[in-house]
This record gives C-alpha cells, structure tokens and sequence, in this order.
C-alpha cells in the first residue's frame, strides 16, 4: 500500500482538477459537427417507438443520468445496460424505435458483441463516443464525436473529463429537444408532482379548502353566537353572506379586536364588525401568488374565487406548509 500524505494541497488539487476539465469542456462547441448534431436531435424526434438509451461501466451510469434528464424534459427515455442487454433485455427494442449508445472508447466488448442485434431489432442506432473511427461509430447511422484531448486523472486513466463531457452533452441533447417540443413550466410540473420545483406551479385551487368546508353565517348573527360555528371548523374564520352572497368574513382576529373594545358579543352582530374588502385570489393562480400575497399583505389565508367572482374557497399558510412547499 502506498503511503499516504495528509499534509497533501488537497484544494490545489481540486482546482487543477476544474481548470482541466473547464477548459477541455469548453472546446466541444467549437469541436462539435453542427450537421451531425442536427440530424441527431431531429432523428431523436422523428421517432415512432420508444427512445431507448444504453452504455457500459462509467459511460452506462452517464447515460443512465442523461436518460433521466431526457424523460423529465418531456423525451421519454429508456435506459438499458449493455451486459443485461444480451440476456434478455433486448426483447424490449423494436424497429419503431431509437437506440442511442454511449461509449467514449467506441470499441466497449459488451456493446460490441450485441451490436449486430441491435441494429436488426430498431429503427436506428446512434451513438456518442471519443473516437470518430471506432467500431460503434463506424456502425451508427450516426454518431456523435467528442474530441478530449486527456482526461483531469494525472496518469490520464479514470474516465473524468471524458465521462462529463458526456453529460454536458446530454445535458444539452435534452434541452434542445425540449425547446424543439416546446415544453412549458406546466409540463415540467406534471413531471415533477413529488419534488419541489414541480408543487412551485401547483395551482390556488389545488390546496384550497373547498367553500363547503368553510363556516356562513348571516350577518344577523350575534357575535357571541358565531364562536361555536368558527370553533368547530378549525378555520379560524367565517363567511358573511347576505341575499346569498358572500359579503364579508369574520375571523379570530376580529373577535380578539372586538373582546378589546369591549363590544357587548351578545348584542353586537358579523355585520357591524366583518371585515367587508376581504383579500382574495382567483383559483387558477400560482401557489407562489399566493405566498406572495399572504406575505405582502402579513396574512395567513387567502379566499378564493372562480371566472365568474363566486367564492369557491379558502387557501391558507398552513396548507401551504404542509405541502413543503417553502
């Protein structure tokens, strides 16, 4: 076993390490055949079947990432590895759809040895590899050729540079497909129901406590009798409706107020004392809009109103935050 040194420039280290990889990343812009790339990605969207996306050993955890990244950005994607490919799993390709392989090498024995099958069994192959001349690039239709002249590892073995140049590729694979698609921040959302950027595009109506959970009262009513209707619903708050219209609303806070103005409760009605220019927000807003509102205004509930200005309920902080949305 070598012997270790812990008084080693660990962070010198690390910066070489960036400045290598930074400045070989930089290059492939430049490095990169426009026509080929073109036809790639319109190859990719031209597809009648499945997108399915395969590599071995660090290329295969490449594109395992990327093919998430792919499916997320509205290209639903495949992953296959290739060493459990040629043991069954090529029975999922067939000639509607796209095979992309990632090798850096282009001549990887596991893809090798199954190559010949997979290109009877799809539409077309396509590949990423360092190597223009390899094998696989060679038997794509085509083939996608990154150009790193040495890898960040001092001995230039460990795949690194290689190995991310791959995923800044594919990283850019996605968004030009997602652009070309025209994925929208919604479609985003529906893709990310459990994460929290996706519950950010989360709609008012999607959290509200529906009107019929919501305390009316008449504004007649005595404000010592609306103590019971408010307390049992846990809402903090009631609807004041007049001629079956929603008129005001009577919170906690105004009972408070009104216990400090010593207001007799038991003679005093919701009327003399709801509050009449009540905020609201219309349903189909953005959560984030109400957050702001809420904040803006030092609130913690907001109604909630249709198209046509009928209230349809109440979003509150406290829904919100159990969300995980802030």
């Amino acid at each position: 076993m070598t012997k270790q040194n812990l008084n080693y420039n660990f962070f010198k280290s690390a910066k070489n390490t960036f400045a290598k990889e930074i400045n070989s990343l930089s290059k492939i812009p430049f490095d990169l055949d426009q026509n080929i790339y073109n036809k790639f990605c319109k190859e990719i969207l031209s597809k009648k079947g499945n997108l399915f996306l395969m590599g071995m050993g660090k290329s295969g955890n490449i594109a395992e990432k990327i093919s998430s990244t792919l499916s997320s950005t509205g290209t639903p994607s495949i992953y296959i590895n290739a060493a459990e490919a040629s043991h069954g799993d090529l029975g999922a390709l067939t000639k509607k759809d796209i095979l992309v392989i990632f090798s850096f090498s282009g001549e990887t024995e596991e893809i090798l040895k199954i190559l010949p099958s997979c290109k009877k069994k799809v539409k077309s192959v396509l590949s990423v590899t360092g190597n223009k001349n390899s094998s696989l690039s060679k038997n794509s239709k085509l083939s996608i050729t990154l150009n790193i002249d040495k890898e960040a590892c001092p001995m230039d073995l460990a795949p690194t540079t290689s190995s991310t140049s791959m995923l800044v590729l594919g990283d850019a694979l996605a968004i030009s497909l997602l652009e070309a698609n025209n994925f929208s921040p919604k479609d985003f959302a529906e893709n990310h129901p459990g994460g929290s950027l996706g519950k950010k595009f989360y709609k008012v109506k999607d959290l509200m406590i529906k009107a019929k959970d919501i305390p009316i009262l008449s504004g007649k009513t005595k404000i010592n009798e609306a103590i019971y209707p408010i307390s049992s619903k846990g809402l903090g708050l009631t609807l004041i409706k007049k001629n079956n219209k929603v008129v005001g609303i009577f919170t906690d806070g105004d009972l408070r107020r009104s216990i400090e103005r010593k207001i007799d409760t038991n003679l005093i009605s919701l009327s003399e004392v709801m509050t009449k220019n009540f905020k609201w927000l219309e349903e189909n807003e953005l959560i984030t809009k109400a957050i702001s509102h809420m904040e803006k205004n030092k609130i913690f509930s907001l109604l909630v109103k249709n198209k046509k200005g009928k209230i349809v309920g109440l979003i509150r902080m406290h829904e919100i935050l159990e969300a995980k949305i802030i």
